[in-house]
């Protein structure tokens, strides 16, 4: 088969056969299609889209590419949840243990971070020595074993998407729904799930800035779940702003840690609360969502939560001291500057891309697949939309390596929080839930 052929029939508005779809990805995770080529490809993919029978198609061949996990005979449910990606959005850090706490079985799968979003593993590697390159035998012998593992795509599974989503991100092509869409479900279904919560971003700082695309996306991966028997839910929630306090990977991780404690910020305990709560009633521990939300908040209260993370960070080879001392344990940033508000008024915005972009140029995200990343640097957003601010009071912390990371920092934080005279209503956290069922309003 000739890759030109597909571009050629794509980008003039063609279909992709299934068959053509197992043959590229077959080929192109083995280093039989050079990357210029593939690139011409997800472009024409991005102007011209796929319709359902392609994208699921696509999702099955990247699927068959590679191995899956197989936990057959495990005795408990296995279940997942997957982010389309924001800015200080750190919930899979606190949410995989929480839940396992509980009983279910969740092999956490996640990403780096992509274009203007933080990635779950980038934060998870500023815990020192913790291992996110399990292997699948390794992977599933510690869900066995305590129930969940932290673990990034190894090579066996689902190698071409592995390749694409590096190559996506390199070429702006992102933002395709039904990239994300085979992408996020050709991982999560290598890990042999019997259910899987998708939080969908919407909003300025997601890649899906717009509400009917964002529900397109999520009708679709549900549409691809049940079409492939595990049971989808997906839940459609705000990045208009920046999730939590804390962006940067390490202060993420002590933010997780203030969650798994019982405390952090309010947004960010909720949407833990509220995906935690879709993976026990997917999983039947359970019978709604109301009782699946005592079962989560006794198990944060009783500490049992935190111990589980303690135990996956210790069988990680990360540092298990950073549970009770992560000031000590990760690293710190040697320059550290607030930023006070200008004027008084009200919070229009906390720009999450500015934010997200912030972050980048302070060392801590990648302008290039190769990049390596300061996990010690970011920032402390300390107020929200909609909130009253006076002269002089604290917007922001910045955390960065030199002085001219300080100003880069201040710079950012200027342009991303605007005040203003009228006061303004922030967007709701969680606005739709989407199942087989339809799309409910929240």
């Amino acid at each position: 088969m000739h890759l030109i052929d597909l571009i050629t029939r794509k980008r003039d508005g063609g279909r992709l056969t299934p068959a053509e779809l197992r043959t590229f990805a077959a080929e192109y995770a083995v280093g039989r299609y050079p990357d210029y080529q593939v690139s011409a490809l997800l472009m024409a993919i991005f102007f011209r889209g796929l319709d359902d029978d392609e994208g699921f198609a696509l999702m099955e061949a990247m699927l068959a590419s590679g191995g899956r996990l197989d936990f057959a005979g495990l005795g408990k449910p296995v279940v997942d949840k997957h982010s389309t990606g924001g800015v200080g959005d750190k919930v899979s850090i606190p949410l995989a243990p929480l839940v396992a706490a509980c009983g279910v079985a969740v092999p956490m799968m996640s990403g780096r971070g992509l274009g203007h979003t933080g990635g779950t593993l980038d934060k998870l590697e500023a815990i020192p020595g913790f291992n996110t390159r399990l292997s699948l035998a390794e992977a599933k012998a510690q869900v066995e074993r305590l129930g969940c593992a932290l673990i990034g795509q190894t090579g066996e599974i689902a190698p071409a998407d592995k390749k694409l989503y590096a190559l996506r991100d390199a070429t702006a092509t992102v933002e395709a729904i039904p990239l994300i869409a085979a992408s996020i479900m050709s991982k999560k279904l290598a890990e042999g799930l019997s259910g899987l919560v998708l939080d969908v971003k919407t909003g300025s700082g997601a890649f899906m800035p717009e509400m009917d695309r964002a529900i397109t996306l999520a009708r679709t991966m549900v549409g691809i779940g049940e079409r492939c028997g595990c049971p989808t839910v997906a839940l459609l929630t705000s990045m208009e702003h920046p999730l939590g306090v804390a962006c940067g990977n390490a202060l993420e991780i002590e933010e997780s840690l203030e969650i798994l404690r019982g405390g952090g910020p309010i947004d960010t305990r909720e949407l833990t609360l509220a995906l935690g709560a879709e993976m026990l009633v997917l999983a039947k521990v359970v019978p709604n969502l109301g009782e699946a939300r005592v079962v989560l908040e006794a198990r944060l209260a009783d500490g049992s939560a935190l111990e589980k993370f303690r135990e996956i960070v210790t069988a990680q080879g990360g540092d298990p001291r950073v549970v009770d001392e992560p000031s000590d344990v990760l690293p710190r940033a040697p320059e550290r500057a607030v930023v006070t508000a200008q004027r008084t008024g009200f919070v229009q915005q906390v720009a999450p891309r500015v934010i997200g972009r912030g972050i980048i140029a302070l060392g801590g995200g990648r302008r290039t697949m190769e990049d390596a990343v300061d996990p010690s640097v970011g920032f402390h957003l300390l107020v929200r939309p909609g909130q009253h601010a006076t002269r002089g009071q604290p917007l922001a912390a910045v955390f960065a390596r030199d002085a001219a990371g300080i100003e880069a920092g201040k710079a950012c934080i200027a342009e991303a929080i605007v005040i203003g005279d009228d006061e303004c209503t922030p967007a709701a956290l969680i606005s739709h839930r989407v199942t087989r069922a339809g799309v409910e309003e929240l």
